[in-house]
């Protein structure tokens, strides 16, 4: 559970990042030299190998949630009352631990 938590993390902040890089090449696309151009072709470069690199995290990450659902809904669908005994459990504990307060 914390895996995909933390993969999804990693994607939101990746997110952050790439669009910053964005932001940044725009904010120098007026800046002249050899050295400059450069520096931004490279940028350019690393910045598509980022996006795709995320685009393939995501996709992890969402098939990951998906196959976890599967197996869920499975679960429930092949245990009924154990599904709704658990359930009615972790209400009685949530509900005691809020009227403690």
């Amino acid at each position: 559970m914390t895996d995909a938590v933390t993969k999804e993390k990693l994607v939101a902040d990746f997110k952050v990042v790439v669009a910053d890089a964005e932001e940044l090449l725009k904010a120098t696309a007026g800046q002249a030299g050899d050295k400059v151009a450069e520096l931004r072709s490279k940028a350019q470069a690393n910045l598509a190998v980022a996006k795709a690199s995320l685009a393939d995290a995501q996709a992890a990450v969402v098939e990951k949630a998906k196959v976890a659902g599967r197996a869920a809904d499975e679960y429930v669908h092949d245990n009924p009352w154990r599904s709704v005994g658990i359930a009615a459990g972790v209400g009685l504990v949530i509900g005691l631990l809020i009227g403690r307060r």
